[in-house]
């Protein structure tokens, strides 16, 4: 089993900043209401989401190409996670999932891409963690 850890420390009231930090050391940022609701500079928990999903969205999906018997060039995606303020009760409503990969070899076509990436939506442990979003979706892009 592995464990990782992120960590979060805020000061002061809800007007206040903090620093989101992770178990490696790689990330620490500071992050506020200005960060997460009115684009000012730092990250917020969305972004980090965001781009936790899209990570481990492209191992996952590398994983099933490379079992499947396609070579690998580039897979590239991005995870757009979409939160309503919903009147002081934030809820993440969407993720939209888009991917572009650069797979050759088994006789791979853009149907079997889309298979695969469907697949991969599905089931990497990041988009199963995230079940409880109403809606995700997913654009595939094969480049052959």
């Amino acid at each position: 089993m592995v464990n990782q850890h992120g960590k979060a420390v805020w000061t002061g009231d809800i007007k206040g900043h903090g620093t989101i930090s992770t178990q490696s050391g790689i990330i620490d940022a500071p992050y506020s209401v200005g960060t997460r609701f009115m684009g000012e500079k730092g990250t917020n928990p969305e972004e980090l989401i965001g781009a936790a999903h899209a990570a481990c969205y492209t191992m996952y999906l590398t994983s099933v190409l490379t079992k499947h018997g396609h070579t690998i060039d580039t897979i590239t995606t991005t995870s757009t996670v979409t939160m309503n303020p919903n009147d002081g009760h934030p809820v993440i409503e969407r993720i939209h999932v888009s991917t572009e990969g650069k797979v050759s070899g088994g006789n791979i076509n853009a149907e079997d891409f889309q298979k695969h990436a469907e697949d991969a939506k599905a089931n990497c442990p990041i988009s199963r963690a995230l079940g409880a979003v109403p809606e995700m979706t997913l654009e595939a892009k094969f480049v052959g």
